[in-house]
C-alpha cells in the first residue's frame, strides 16, 4: 500500500493508474446501471395488468358482444334474449353488483348459455335502454324480435332498472322472466 502511495506522490506511472481508477469506476458505474435498470424492469413487469376483456370483471367465461348492434343482431340471429348491463368502472355500486354478478354461479351459467351478452360503459344512442334516466348500474333485457323489455324491472321504484349485490336472487328470477316469456310470446 505504501509503495501505490508512493507511485501516485510521485507521479510515476501516472498513465497506468489513472487507467486503473477508470477501470474501477466504469466497473462501479456499470454495476450501478445494471441494479437500476434491473429494479426498473421489475417494477414495470409488476404495473403490468392482465389484458382488458369484454368481460370487464363481470364473467370471464361469458361471451360477450362489443357492441349493442352486435347484440342485437345475435339475439335475432340466435333467438336468445340480449341482456344490457350499464355501469362504470369507478362507481362503487356498479363495483359492488360486478362482485356478486360474477361470483354467482347461477348467473354465470345462465348467462353464458342463455343469453346474448352486453356490457356497456357508455349510454347507447337507442332511448329505449334509458326510459327512466341515464344511470348506472342499469340491467336492461331485450328480447330477439329486438324489442326492450321495460316490463322486466328490478324493484326500486325510482330506478326500475337498477339492482343492488342484495338482489341477485331478484336479478335472477328477471333472467328467467325473459327467457320464460321468448317461449310464451315470440
Amino acid at each position: 500500500m505504501y509503495y501505490i502511495f508512493r507511485l501516485i506522490s510521485n507521479h510515476q506511472f501516472p498513465c497506468c493508474i489513472e487507467r486503473e481508477i477508470m477501470l474501477h469506476s466504469t466497473l462501479a458505474l456499470s454495476l450501478l446501471l445494471i441494479a437500476v435498470s434491473s429494479n426498473l424492469a421489475m417494477a414495470i413487469k409488476k404495473e403490468k395488468r392482465a389484458p382488458q376483456t369484454l368481460s370487464r370483471g363481470w364473467g370471464d367465461e361469458i361471451t360477450w358482444v362489443q357492441t349493442y348492434e352486435e347484440g342485437l343482431y345475435q339475439a335475432k340471429k340466435s333467438n336468445k334474449p340480449l341482456m344490457v348491463i350499464h355501469h362504470l368502472e369507478d362507481c362503487q355500486y356498479c363495483q359492488a353488483l360486478k362482485k356478486a354478478f360474477a361470483e354467482n354461479e347461477e348467473i354465470q351459467e345462465m348467462a353464458q348459455n342463455n343469453f346474448i351478452m352486453l356490457n356497456l360503459m357508455h349510454e347507447t344512442t337507442d332511448k329505449n335502454l334509458s326510459p327512466d334516466g341515464q344511470y348506472v348500474p342499469r340491467i336492461m333485457f331485450v328480447d330477439p324480435s329486438l324489442t326492450v323489455r321495460a316490463d322486466i324491472t328490478g324493484r326500486y321504484s325510482n330506478r326500475l332498472y337498477t339492482y343492488e349485490p342484495q338482489d341477485i336472487p331478484f336479478l335472477i328470477e328477471n333472467m328467467k322472466k325473459a327467457l320464460r316469456l321468448i317461449q310464451t310470446e315470440l
